[in-house]
């Protein structure tokens, strides 16, 4: 199973911005989906924004200040966040799936720290 790995956390104030990168550690095939999550302490996992050959999705706090992109060639996907809000403070992970397979998981990376100072 594809490993993978995520970087580009960390502090910013509010307003600023981050780059979150997330690399598989063997090829992804470019069908796969390819999402970000994020888990708030006492919160339960929301979805950020996942890429497909279909469709991006975001989430709708979200929408309009992240950009999701993926480079296949790499094995990585991206997410791009601006105007962060102390609301968007969570650990973000990395999904990749086959989303065609009813009741595919896929795999997850270990998370990374966004914090988002007021």
């Amino acid at each position: 199973q594809v490993q993978l790995v995520e970087s580009g956390g960390g502090l910013v104030q509010a307003g600023g911005s981050l780059r979150l990168s997330c690399a598989g550690s063997k090829n992804v095939a470019s069908t796969y989906t390819m999402g970000w999550y994020r888990q708030a302490p006492g919160k339960q996992r929301e979805l950020v924004a996942t890429t497909s050959p279909l469709r991006t999705n975001y989430g709708e706090s979200v929408k309009g200040r992240f950009t999701i992109s993926r480079d296949n060639t790499r094995n990585t996907v991206y997410l791009q966040m601006n105007d962060l809000k102390p609301e968007d403070t969570a650990v973000y992970y990395c999904n990749v799936r086959r989303a065609w397979v009813a009741g595919d998981v896929g795999a997850w990376g270990q998370g990374t720290q966004v914090t988002v100072s007021s």
